[in-house]
């Protein structure tokens, strides 16, 4: 009972401390927590109001981008252009996530949190407000694209960092709960394209999501209070990581990963109706019942990982979305598609939750902690740039019609992705099966 409300009491200072801060210049904020850093509350109300904040970014960014899919079959058919240049829009979107992810960083360390929080807001909800209103391609792809894009990479570092400020034992849990916003905004907007598009249009049904966006933007903007900045600027390189093997080939996973997991989330629905026979009206849904089940995959193996290790866990998920990508060659009806979809979701989950704390459990130096996560969004970022586009150039080889080989060419990225995972585990704690990695 004694621990308890000590426990309590520790928090309710810790609290009261980071009350004192709010209202303080930015600069002045950084050197007071650079000097002082503050334990981590590994709970409370403040520590899990961080979390609500940082699952609204998840779903206000990661939600968008998940459901590219749907817009890039709406443009297939409205668009005089084809499926590789329509997913380039998609891709450099994603790209800007991470590349403007990781070029803020010296300004979220100099404490200026607020400031990238505003600036994301205002880019994220104008691309999309622009979006409804472009005619060409060029103009879908400088506003969905690239102010969205940039958007969403000024809002993605304060919300993937946040979180681990304020937890130590519950870190992985605490992520994936705030990473499932990714995967619940993945269902709700698609399903809200789908239903408002052919009762008020493509330009409206957009303009909604735009202001869903607004709306759930306002509690990061109200409550993100990072509890620490580094005393040093973060590093957007870190050159001796290069000499870390499993570092690298971890890194490696996360890039060939990256390419070969969204060009399911982009086709799966083309895919469905050209080769499954599924109708258009259910076809629609397949990107949100593809995110519906990614929401487990995002906290259940961030619970486990805590026990067991997150390298461990990348290992075993990136392992079966392999083979899911590939037995998508044998799937040729509607029910099969609809199963393969939820799977598909559910071990592809890690891929957005997991990342970040594996490079920091394979980061004993701490201080070198930044620049090697920004090695590891970029590897991400650069994946998910070349990614789709390149299956959109071998799926137009056929006659537009190349199925086969492009679920070649994401099965065997999963592959290789799979196989540097294995390695970094191997390199890191050798063969050993119960060993935590």
């Amino acid at each position: 009972m004694a621990s308890v409300a000590s426990s309590n009491a520790s928090k309710y200072v810790a609290s009261q401390q980071d009350m004192e801060l709010e209202d303080q210049h930015p600069s002045t904020i950084t050197e007071k927590l650079a000097s002082q850093e503050l334990p981590p509350l590994n709970g409370g109300l403040l520590a899990w109001m961080q979390v609500a904040a940082s699952f609204c970014i998840f779903f206000s960014t990661w939600g968008i981008v998940n459901m590219y899919g749907v817009y890039q079959t709406y443009y297939s058919s409205n668009l005089p252009s084809s499926p590789s240049a329509i997913s380039w829009i998609g891709s450099i979107q994603a790209f800007l996530l991470f590349l403007v992810g990781t070029l803020v960083g010296p300004i979220y360390d100099s404490g200026y949190v607020r400031s990238l929080l505003f600036i994301g807001s205002f880019l994220s909800v104008f691309g999309l407000f622009m979006t409804s209103i472009c005619q060409e391609y060029w103009q879908f792809l400088l506003s969905q694209g690239v102010v969205t894009g940039a958007g969403f990479g000024c809002l993605f570092l304060p919300g993937v960092t946040v979180v681990s400020q304020y937890f130590s034992t519950k870190k992985a849990f605490a992520t994936g709960i705030a990473s499932l916003g990714s995967s619940i905004g993945g269902v709700i907007y698609p399903i809200a394209f789908t239903q408002l598009q052919p009762r008020i249009g493509a330009s409206w049904a957009t303009r909604v999501i735009a202001f869903i966006l607004m709306l759930t933007l306002i509690l990061p903007l109200v409550v993100i209070r990072p509890r620490n900045y580094s005393a040093k600027r973060r590093s957007l390189l870190d050159l001796s990581a290069l000499r870390d093997v499993p570092y690298v080939l971890f890194g490696c996973g996360i890039l060939l990963g990256y390419m070969g997991i969204y060009v399911v989330f982009v086709y799966v629905q083309l895919y469905a109706v050209a080769t499954a026979g599924v109708p258009s009206e259910l076809a629609f849904y397949i990107l949100a019942i593809i995110n519906a089940g990614s929401s487990l995959g995002r906290v259940l193996p961030n619970f486990a990982a805590d026990h067991i290790g997150t390298l461990n866990m990348q290992v075993l998920f990136v392992s079966a979305a392999a083979v899911l990508s590939l037995s998508l060659l044998a799937i040729h009806a509607t029910s099969g598609i609809l199963a393969f979809c939820v799977l598909y979701g559910f071990f592809t989950g890690t891929f957005v939750s997991l990342p970040g704390p594996t490079v920091a459990s394979m980061t004993s130096n701490l201080t070198f902690l930044g620049g090697r996560m920004s090695m590891a969004f970029m590897a991400a970022g650069t994946g998910l740039l070349v990614g789709t586009p390149v299956a959109g150039a071998i799926l137009a080889t056929g006659g537009g019609n190349n199925w086969t080989m492009l679920q070649i060419w994401s099965g065997t990225l999963l592959v290789l992705s799979a196989v540097c995972m294995l390695g970094a585990r191997v390199a890191k704690v050798g063969w050993g099966l119960l060993k935590k990695a």
